[in-house]
């Protein structure tokens, strides 16, 4: 079943495995069962646990659907205390209980799905929300530590992990076309 392993200093990091992969079925709504295989390598998983009989077509498109549901109730959701419910619902509907596991070569580490034979859109849903809502508790809860990027022609999803204001743009690329679309716009105004 769907493993992981630390892929960083900081260890393993399921939002942004979800913020990732949103991201990738936003630009390609049928994004290939390949290009999702290489995509959860990218964030922990072995060329093993994604092989063809590990993860299958059926597994690719569950892991779809479960993506895209994430993105609906939780990534896109503005309303914080909505995210919140919708993330406390999942883990109640992916019988979240955490627990240590070690199994095909990996290191011991945290699931909170129901067991190692769980599906992947199971286990990706029950991850994933695990990993937001300790985003949302460690910034306090009065704000999403995600959104939807505010620059007019762009939809992607960013994680505001760090401290300070809340951000409200993908990239410092997005950030700065949308200021200067502001500023140009005033500049139109008071000519």
């Amino acid at each position: 079943m769907a493993g992981v392993r630390e892929t960083s200093q900081r260890g393993f990091r399921p939002a942004h495995r979800l913020l990732d992969l949103a991201n990738a079925l936003r630009a390609d709504g049928s994004l290939s069962r390949e290009a999702m295989a290489d995509l959860l390598m990218r964030h922990g998983e072995t060329a093993q646990d994604v092989a063809g009989s590990a993860f299958t077509e059926d597994d690719a498109e569950a892991l779809r659907a479960a993506v895209a549901r994430l993105t609906e109730r939780v990534l896109a959701e503005p309303d914080v205390d909505r995210a919140a419910r919708a993330l406390n619902a999942l883990l109640a509907e992916c019988g979240a209980r955490p627990r240590l596991s070690r199994h095909d070569g990996h290191a011991w580490h945290l699931h909170v799905d129901r067991g190692d034979d769980a599906g992947w859109a199971d286990w990706f849903t029950a991850a994933s929300a695990l990993g937001l809502a300790q985003l949302l508790s460690e910034r306090g809860g009065n704000a999403a530590a995600w959104g939807e990027c505010a620059a007019a022609d762009c939809t992607r999803l960013f994680l505001d992990d760090g401290p300070g204001t809340p951000r409200r743009y993908c990239s410092p690329r997005c950030a700065s076309r949308a200021r200067v679309a502001a500023h140009r716009a005033r500049r139109r105004g008071s000519g």
